[in-house]
């Protein structure tokens, strides 16, 4: 068989692509040259593997053996280009770092904001500092966390969508992004206040206790979390130098639990009488979550009406502020107990009363540290 018959025995359709190129296929034989014809080959590949039209062209060993010996006859073995892995994008990168979930960190202002220290532009400045800490430390166990959860992940009506579950990010990209942006947050916590740098590698260290160990064990697993939003917290009074009261650390804590326990209640709720993808999750009860969320929420009332009553000024202001935030918190277990609650930033963002009472708590507490004083 000639090499310009083996190339239409390979596929015909692509001999046409080839003339189609301009080069002509004759039997090296014919042309005394075989480096000649598989020069052109060679560049026509190339352009035919860019069409992207099936496998690449058959290697120029076949040609050889087809010039050489006219009655033996060529068997091709075609091995398939395997495509480049694609750059993850900016905006890919970006989206895995889950920014939705940085409104958590506003509770750095909490501290400042309670101690009426928020509108001192040095002030101001380091709890800003303290947010862009934050977010970079926190987007790096969030990195970690889809890299190891990226199986369980794909299984996940919702979290399929994720970058790493999706394949758009390689999980090596995203570890050296981690690891990128946990050292940035912790220079930059350094560069702010020392106490910082230290609370950022507290942070760091519990996230990663609560991916490897903690978030197996029942309770144990919701306490983890709940300490991450105390830190939150303790990192703004930290990086502003501003004391933080007991009050102020009870009703972080209790408001920490009860949203942590309304988020495994909703995903209990959403998987009754399913197999439940978290092993956790199955060694919790629907009853012993309400009774946490009843004491976290007791909790938090009891300590934050404590808190208002004590005030050395502005008690008015202070007293009225309790009315929203129990409304708040009873408004939350509702919305709960009708199965939402996964999400809770989507959920507070989402839901118009809760909105609403979160400005006039605000409008009350504002009232409270600036006005009345």
């Amino acid at each position: 068989m000639h090499a310009k018959e083996n190339l239409i025995a390979w596929g015909g359709d692509r001999a046409e692509k080839l003339r189609a190129c301009g080069t002509l296929l004759q039997d090296p034989s014919a042309r005394g040259s075989t480096r000649t014809l598989e020069g052109k080959v060679d560049s026509i590949g190339s352009v035919d593997a860019v069409a992207g039209d099936g496998p690449a062209p058959p290697s120029m060993s076949s040609f050889r053996h087809a010039g050489e010996s006219s009655r033996a006859a060529s068997v091709l073995v075609l091995a398939p280009r395997r495509a480049p892995a694609p750059r993850a994008s900016l905006r890919v990168l970006l989206l895995a770092c889950r920014p939705k979930q940085w409104v958590k960190n506003l509770l750095v202002v909490a501290a400042p904001c309670a101690a009426g220290m928020i509108d001192r532009p040095a002030v101001a400045a380091q709890a800003a500092g303290a947010f862009v800490v934050l977010c970079l430390v926190s987007a790096a166990t969030y990195l970690v966390n889809d890299v190891r959860d990226s199986e369980q992940d794909r299984l996940h009506p919702k979290k399929r969508m994720r970058p790493i579950a999706a394949g758009a990010l390689a999980p090596r990209s995203a570890l050296v992004l981690a690891v990128a942006l946990a050292a940035s947050g912790i220079g930059l916590a350094t560069a702010i206040r020392p106490a910082l740098g230290l609370v950022a590698c507290c942070y760091l260290a519990l996230t990663a206790s609560y991916s490897l160990l903690l978030r197996r064990i029942p309770v144990l697993d919701i306490l983890a979390i709940a300490a991450g939003f105390v830190l939150r917290a303790v990192a703004g009074g930290v990086a502003t130098d501003i004391y933080l009261s007991r009050w102020f650390v009870i009703v972080t804590a209790c408001g920490a639990v009860f949203l942590v326990a309304a988020k495994r209640y909703a995903e209990l709720l959403e998987h009754r009488g399913e197999r439940v993808a978290r092993p956790t999750l199955r060694r919790y009860s629907t009853t012993g979550l309400r009774l946490t969320l009843l004491g976290a929420a007791s909790g938090a009332g009891a300590a934050y009406i404590g808190w208002a009553l004590t005030r050395p000024a502005s008690v008015a202001w202070f007293a009225l502020s309790v009315a929203p935030f129990l409304l708040w918190l009873g408004r939350y277990a509702a919305l709960i107990r009708a199965g939402a609650g996964q999400a809770p930033e989507e959920l507070i963002l989402g839901d118009r009363a809760l909105l609403v009472l979160s400005a006039a708590w605000g409008l009350l507490f504002i009232g409270g540290v600036y006005v009345g004083s």
